[in-house]
């Protein structure tokens, strides 16, 4: 065989980047995360082009030194970030726009079209305590699907960027029966799914069947993996999604599961553009270990054809 025939086919409609996550960063402003500045540098220098806000309040709020910034490192913005608690019904709307909209307003600014939405979290995600029930009532559902589909209508309305939703784990949106319970009660020309491979896979589901499965509701796309002995353990002994990331439960490619290169092969298969952001949960981390570890994922993502 040739080097030539030997090239992995170009996945020409994946645009890959990577995200604040990939550098250890959960919160706005924590003592245990890189400054921004260094985050902006290092995936600038591992050969990222596209970058998601991370946490509200993390990168410049303000558009026009955000947009200095990002342009002296050729960077461009690809997404925002989101909490939502919609299942908790209307009472919570009023606090949820206030939220989403300063985002939304910084997200439009700097050129991206996408809103990624992650479900409130059923534990506290800094102690790990159980705060809500893992089980939605008809009601909850009710209320999340419908709430979903008004926040779709909203920002778009106002701000012109479609929604994308996360599964996550710890929250109400993580299994396979969740995800597509989730998607058969919301309206497609309202919401669509950003689907991470990593967090899909810790809580039991294939990445690739529900690309299959569910095409065109695929709107986006966060590539992780995860460690399948460090994940056995986590689910043997139930341990809460916090904890199992500071044991390396998500880990670098191609050294966990799913194996990418169908992921994105079938991805590439739905004939439509898609952003493939890298995110490799590690908080806390040592401020050295980020940058090596990017660099080695964007290689092994060319060595996909990305």
């Amino acid at each position: 065989m040739t080097a030539a025939n030997s090239a992995p086919a170009p996945l020409d409609r994946i645009r890959v980047g990577s995200a604040p996550d990939s550098w250890g960063v959960w919160f706005p402003d924590d003592p245990q995360q890189v400054p921004w500045e260094r985050f902006l540098d290092e995936v600038s220098e591992a050969g990222y082009e596209w970058i998601e806000l991370g946490p509200y309040g993390y990168l410049p709020t303000d558009p026009a030194r955000l947009t200095e910034e990002v342009n002296k490192r050729n960077l461009k913005v690809s997404a925002g970030t989101v909490f939502t608690a919609l299942h908790r019904g209307p009472g919570v709307w009023d606090s949820t726009w206030e939220h989403v909209s300063d985002v939304a307003e910084l997200t439009q600014a700097m050129g991206a079209k996408h809103l990624v939405v992650i479900p409130s979290f059923w534990r506290d995600d800094k102690t790990a305590e159980i705060i809500e029930p893992p089980e939605l009532t008809g009601e909850q559902w009710a209320h999340l699907t419908k709430g979903m589909e008004r926040l779709g209508h909203e920002v778009r309305e106002r701000f012109g960027l479609d929604i994308v939703v996360h599964p996550h784990a710890d929250t109400h949106i993580d299994t396979e029966t969740h995800v597509e319970r989730f998607l058969d009660s919301t309206d497609s020309d309202l919401v669509n799914l950003c689907l991470d491979t990593g967090h899909y896979a810790y809580c039991g589901g294939d990445s690739v069947k529900l690309i299959e499965t569910f095409g065109e509701r695929i709107g986006y796309l966060h590539l992780k993996q995860v460690d399948p002995e460090i994940l056995a353990d986590v689910v043997k002994n139930e341990v809460p999604f916090g904890p199992a990331v500071q044991r390396g439960v998500m880990c670098e490619p191609p050294a966990g599961v799913p194996a990418l290169e169908p992921v994105l092969a079938a991805a590439q298969r739905l004939g439509v553009d898609l952003f493939a952001i890298v995110e490799q949960d590690m908080y806390p981390c040592p401020p050295d270990k980020p940058l090596p570890i990017a660099v080695r994922t964007r290689k092994f993502l060319r060595s996909c054809g990305a």
